[in-house]
């Protein structure tokens, strides 16, 4: 039986520009379930924001967004469509 999917868009700040190398580790590594992706450098305030939509189980939604959360220097929330 398939598990059923859900459309989710975690935003990421990245703070400590170091930890981006690993960011950009998780994310490959749920790469599959990516819709697509979005950085946007803000220079001025040396931090990065990150939007990530993803159509993944919740379970698969949960681990990505906690792996992300366990990083240094890094802020995770995600919201979820109601469909």
């Amino acid at each position: 039986m398939e598990m059923e999917t859900r459309i989710a868009l975690i935003g990421v700040i990245v703070e400590d520009i170091q930890s981006s190398g690993e960011v950009n580790e998780i994310l490959h590594e749920y790469g599959p379930h990516i819709i697509g992706r979005m950085g946007v450098p803000y220079r001025e305030r040396g931090i990065k924001i990150i939007s990530v939509v993803v159509d993944a189980e919740n379970d698969v939604i949960s681990s990505l967004a906690g792996k992300l959360d366990m990083v240094k220097g890094i802020k995770v929330k995600t919201m979820y469509a109601k469909n």
